[in-house]
């Protein structure tokens, strides 16, 4: 029997973990792997459990009957055991679109690519190569909000579960982005606040850094200040060009992006208000 995964978040007390596994074992399941965390400033518990059902019958129901056995306002879920539909949103630049969509195609990521929604049409013979649809919605002569509506069609007809801004250079309204919650996961150098607008890494090439990196984040209103999924860092001197910072930057950005997609395809990401809480 093909592994499951239940997710639980609620306030902390004691006994939690043997009243969850004590219902899988009511039910014959196995467990085949379970991680937990206390997050002690929020009072929260935290538990991503792998299970192997006796029969496949044998998971209904089960998330109400484990919900009695913790505190009031447990949140509960089993995961879906069919993959997450994915819209890669895409404006210029290749480096992660590509890495995406090469992982996609070997089986890397646990997801189906449903869709590559672009304010440009630079990026359409590439995604074609692949049999992965193309929506171009370009941006020219509209108004945002106005823009946004145009996008939102395409995006919707193509239902995804999750969003990956794969260097989409537009910033995405309130009433976009709470249509939604905690499914966009965004990219970007990790100079910010630092080196803001275009040619970052040429303007941290002339302030001489000596660290780059990227990070990946869930997407909120207050602009790239949602919880923060994976950061990578990559060490430099002064040997290196502006453009040699720039091309490690790409490598370090699409590596950030590919391993927060893979964390929330896998079910291991848990918010915990700003934060995140991951299981890998």
């Amino acid at each position: 029997m093909k592994a499951r995964v239940l997710l639980v978040e609620c306030a902390d007390r004691p006994g939690l973990v043997h009243g969850v596994t004590g219902v899988l074992l009511s039910h014959g399941a196995n467990v085949v792997g379970n991680q937990e965390f206390v997050d002690r400033t929020a009072g929260r518990f935290f538990m991503r459990t792998e299970f192997e059902p006796a029969r496949s019958e044998g998971v209904v129901g089960l998330e109400g009957e484990i919900a009695r056995v913790l505190p009031d306002g447990a949140q509960v879920r089993l995961a879906s055991a069919e993959p997450k539909r994915v819209v890669i949103l895409v404006s210029k630049e290749h480096h992660c679109l590509s890495d995406l969509i090469v992982r996609h195609h070997f089986g890397d990521l646990h997801a189906e690519l449903v869709g590559v929604v672009s304010n440009h049409a630079l990026m359409e013979g590439f995604v074609a190569r692949f049999g992965i649809p193309f929506r171009a919605v370009p941006a020219d002569g509209l108004e945002r909000l106005d823009h946004e509506a145009r996008l939102l069609e395409e995006i919707r007809s193509l239902k995804p579960d999750v969003l990956v801004l794969a260097k989409y250079m537009r910033v995405l309204s309130p009433g976009f982005v709470a249509r939604f919650p905690s499914q966009i996961i965004n990219i970007h150098h990790s100079f910010l606040p630092a080196f803001v607008g275009a040619r970052p890494y040429h303007q941290a090439f002339a302030r001489g850094v000596k660290v780059i990196g990227a990070t990946a984040h869930f997407v909120t209103d207050e602009l790239d200040a949602g919880p923060i999924i994976v950061q990578q860092v990559l060490p430099v001197d002064h040997t290196r060009s502006a453009e040699d910072l720039a091309r490690a930057g790409r490598d370090v950005e699409s590596f950030a992006l590919s391993q927060a997609l893979r964390l929330v395809l896998e079910d291991r990401v848990f918010l915990c208000g700003n934060r995140t809480v991951i299981f890998d």
